[in-house]
């Protein structure tokens, strides 16, 4: 591998956690998110391995996002009668989604990025060390 194809790798890094992050970002905007058609449901990216293309060469390997899922577990049901949102046995449907699980979701999803950039710098060192090295 190549320093280019590293650089490519974590460049495919930081675009997958980004995609991820942007995904746990609706999932939190939309927690309490409900309607006539039924509450929003919990979206879930599904990553996968990437072998060349997208500037990497044909032995080096990155991720990508090849599917965004939704979450099938139940809503979580409130009871008010009184809502016009109920329905006829008196229920709310609410998303299905934890805040507290999300956000570490999302700490995650932060720290996976700042490590391919930490990859990119120390890569670009190595870069401007084997210049200095020629020169």
């Amino acid at each position: 591998m190549n320093l280019f194809d590293c650089l490519a790798t974590s460049g495919s890094g930081l675009s997958a956690q980004r995609q991820r992050m942007e995904i746990i970002s609706q999932n939190l905007a939309n927690a309490e998110t409900t309607g006539p058609q039924g509450p929003y449901r919990r979206k879930l990216p599904v990553f996968s391995e990437q072998v060349g293309g997208l500037g990497l060469s044909a032995s080096a390997s990155g991720v990508k996002v090849t599917a965004i899922l939704e979450d099938n577990s139940p809503p979580k049901l409130i009871y008010d009668p009184g809502n016009p949102l109920a329905g006829a046995d008196g229920y709310i449907r609410k998303p299905n989604i934890n805040i507290v699980s999300e956000m570490v979701d999302l700490m995650a999803a932060v720290r996976a990025y700042e490590a391919n950039v930490a990859v990119v710098g120390d890569t670009k060192r190595l870069v401007d060390a084997a210049l200095q090295i020629g020169a």
